[in-house]
């Protein structure tokens, strides 16, 4: 019998809605094992305000998660200082980093096959003196990796991205051809390891419009993407492009690609987000480990009212077991 894939899910920011999604999870069976990193009192506190009827079962290390409905395996984690939903409190960074580290040290040390995280606030985090600028560089830190690349998933499109989180003014002199050879590397190997393509096929973004049009519309495309492109392709790897962002995202060039390599956040999350948002997945590559996430942010509106939308959640911890499962088949 096929040993229960066993995913850490950590409930990000208490104020936010990542409590009541993991809650939510009651509702009906599960087929894979999931055991929330969170402070039982703060799940406690948003069932009994959402009055939902939920059985939390401390879990340790070893033990099989809890799968059946009305019932959640929860690994407690202490320090949470308040449980009011909607309400930021910087006291709480504390306590939600120590969650996204045992779920992390967990999965290294093999106690889990991978982990999910709800939203946090990176906002409030910093207000509270820590610098900590996402989960994809905190957890890079904790691994000990070089370099990490974001990529977004849903239905039929995975989108990774070059650079993430920077100004548009910073992008370009980002662009560079070691940044580009060590993401490309990346994107290749895990989609050979997590997700079984035996010889993947990404398309890559050029940067400028038209993909600089030879030259005419800038530069980028002829002095650094191509030239690492083509060193790639000498290693083996099946890259198409550089193309130009506003034809890439078609039919034509979509049913080619096992991937798509945009060149920064904007040119390649809006187009997957307006086809797959609420059922999205955000994936960090270039880990020891298994990490996914819901596609969307905290949203403190909705915290505590019942309406939050469970299925990225879902898609992330589906996605999850797919890739913890493609990399056991693998070893």
């Amino acid at each position: 019998m096929t040993r229960q894939v066993l995913l850490a899910l950590t409930a990000g920011e208490p104020a936010g809605i990542g409590p009541e999604l993991c809650l939510q999870l009651a509702a009906s069976e599960r087929d894979a094992g999931i055991v929330v990193v969170a402070s039982e009192a703060l799940l406690e506190a948003r069932a009994a305000h959402l009055g939902l009827t939920v059985e939390l079962l401390p879990w340790q290390p070893g033990e099989p998660a809890a799968t059946g409905p009305g019932e959640l395996s929860v690994w407690p984690v202490a320090g949470l200082a308040s449980d009011q939903p909607g309400r930021l409190d910087p006291a709480n960074s504390a306590y939600v980093l120590a969650s996204l580290e045992a779920a992390a040290k967990g999965c290294l040390d093999g106690t889990f096959d991978g982990m999910v995280t709800a939203p946090v606030h990176k906002g409030v985090i910093n207000q509270a003196g820590i610098a900590f600028s996402g989960h994809t560089e905190f957890l890079q830190e904790i691994c000990g990796v070089e370099r990490v690349v974001m990529m977004l998933a849903t239905g039929g499109l995975r989108v990774a991205l070059v650079t993430t989180h920077l100004p548009l003014k910073d992008v370009a002199p980002a662009i560079t051809a070691e940044r580009i050879t060590q993401v490309a590397r990346i994107l290749d190997q895990d989609l050979r390891t997590f997700f079984g393509i035996a010889r993947p096929r990404i398309l890559v973004a050029g940067l400028n419009p038209h993909a600089g049009e030879g030259g005419h519309l800038g530069r980028e495309e002829t002095d650094i993407i191509e030239p690492a492109l083509d060193r790639l392709r000498d290693e083996g790897l099946t890259l198409i492009g550089p193309l130009p962002a506003d034809t890439l995202f078609t039919p034509h060039w979509l049913e080619q690609a096992d991937a798509v390599l945009a060149m920064y956040h904007d040119q390649g999350l809006p187009v997957l987000k307006y086809q797959g948002f609420g059922r999205a997945v955000n994936i960090t590559l270039g880990l020891p480990i298994v990490r996914t996430s819901v596609d969307h942010g905290t949203a403190l509106d909705l915290a505590g009212t019942g309406r939050a939308d469970i299925g990225s959640l879902r898609t992330a911890i589906t996605v999850g077991q797919q890739m913890a499962r493609s990399r056991r088949d693998r070893s």
